[in-house]
């Protein structure tokens, strides 16, 4: 009889271990799939378009919460919708919001008239490319459309960027990349 007891006993218990485990497992996937959804998203840099500030192979995380309280604005990296493979993210630069207009004058951009100053392009010069993306019409000067941002990648000799497809509608934009958290010897913000 109480051989009998202790096996039920053994057996409830271990009942509520997997129970307990199977729960803790969903808490955890649901945590993920809430942090995801809202807050931010980890990325892993494919491409030279923003080296030297991302290195190719770098992982970063593109916060969301930002733009829950503002519009994205120039100098913010941000990842959005590539506009020729929608299942694909991309990482630029913003360097005009819409209503603003850009210019690119002897390797220079010139927003409003005015040459920026780039030091995170290390001196690259900026010229247009000689090919655009199917759909693109793009000439200069570009005045933005509102509802949309001028992106560039920092890297500007290797970059597709708003050059080739376009000012890209704010709509796109999953984040605003922050952190450069792999590899530990390149951890650190993103400005």
């Amino acid at each position: 009889m109480e051989e009998e007891k202790r096996e039920e006993t053994s057996s409830s218990s271990w009942k509520g271990n997997v129970l307990g485990i199977v729960a803790m497992i969903a808490a955890v996937v649901v945590i993920a799939i809430l942090l995801r959804t809202f807050l931010f998203v980890p990325y892993e840099i494919p491409s030279k378009s923003m080296q030297d500030t991302i290195m190719p192979g770098d992982m970063v995380f593109s916060e969301k919460v930002t733009y829950y309280m503002r519009q994205p604005e120039r100098g913010d990296i941000v990842t959005f919708t590539d506009p020729e493979v929608p299942t694909r993210t991309l990482i630029k630069r913003v360097i005009a919001t819409g209503g603003q207009t850009v210019d690119l004058v002897n390797g220079e951009v010139v927003v409003d008239g005015a040459a920026l100053d780039e030091p995170y392009t290390k001196g690259k010069p900026s010229y247009p490319l000689s090919r655009t993306a199917v759909n693109a019409d793009i000439s200069y000067p570009y005045k933005v459309p509102e509802g949309s941002v001028w992106v560039m990648g920092d890297n500007r000799t290797e970059s597709q960027d708003s050059r080739y497809f376009g000012a890209v509608p704010v709509d796109t934009i999953s984040g605003r990349a922050s952190l450069v958290y792999w590899p530990l010897s390149s951890f650190g913000l993103l400005s």
